[in-house]
């Protein structure tokens, strides 16, 4: 491939990966501000992060959105227009962000052990309230009822045993109906699901961050066939 010939091959791949690239924050960004303003959306918000900040995560996706799609419009531009200037701040953007996800791995494979003993740590702390009868606990109570009928669990770290005097009120959720037998055992004369509901989450984590792992390191083999095409890109032009 000579330098001094700009490659069309790569001009217009460059636009059309910008091209998805530009779509995919335009998406994000909208379904984010709709999530931040609309009352559907904050309610859909409300349900799933109860007792956090419900803005938090629709803040976030606004800013990615808002860094894709800037992104996607300097790498689109900067192929069509053989600007370099732009090719050069989206191969540089592009560059950080790669980076970012990196350190992020490492950080995230780093603090798995930690991070599941967060949230034994947490499970322990909250599963007092089980046994109480205060408004406050009672709405932890009536929330977790809802998980163990959803997930098929029990308890949140001993299982049915984590209700104490409260069993009897909101063991019911708890009944097993699986024909597998080690999914189920009895308690106080009810036949009740074995796994916690804590299990539940930290099982769920671990098999979600495996195919977070996947489609990350599949987002990053397409960012650097993007640093490359931009990096040649930019020399040909350059040399042109």
């Amino acid at each position: 491939l000579k330098m001094g010939v700009v490659s069309g091959f790569i001009k217009y791949s460059m636009f059309v990966f910008n091209f998805i690239f530009w779509v995919c924050g335009s998406i994000i960004l909208g379904i984010a501000i709709y999530a931040r303003t609309s009352k559907i959306g904050q309610e859909i918000i409300r349900g799933e992060a109860s007792g956090m900040n419900t803005h938090t995560a629709a803040n976030l996706l606004i800013a990615v959105g808002t860094i894709i799609m800037v992104l996607g419009f300097l790498g689109c531009c900067g192929a069509l227009k053989e600007n370099r200037c732009m090719l050069l701040l989206f191969f540089v953007g592009l560059l950080v962000i790669v980076i970012i996800q990196i350190v992020a791995g490492v950080v995230g494979l780093s603090f798995k052990t930690k991070i599941e003993k967060a949230f034994k740590k947490s499970f322990e702390h909250e599963v007092m309230t089980l046994s109480k009868d205060d408004p406050q606990s009672q709405t932890f109570q009536k929330n977790l009822e809802k998980m163990q009928k959803k997930f098929k669990c029990c308890g949140l770290i001993r299982g049915a045993a984590d209700w104490g005097k409260n069993f009897d009120k909101y063991g019911g959720s708890c009944e097993c109906t699986s024909s597998v037998l080690n999914d189920c055992v009895d308690y106080q004369g009810k036949h009740v699901y074995r796994e916690s509901c804590g299990q539940h989450i930290i099982n769920y984590l671990k098999k979600n961050m495996v195919i977070v792992a996947g489609v990350a390191f599949g987002v990053a083999v397409v960012e650097i066939l993007g640093l490359i095409f931009s990096y040649v890109l930019w020399r040909q032009i350059g040399a042109n």
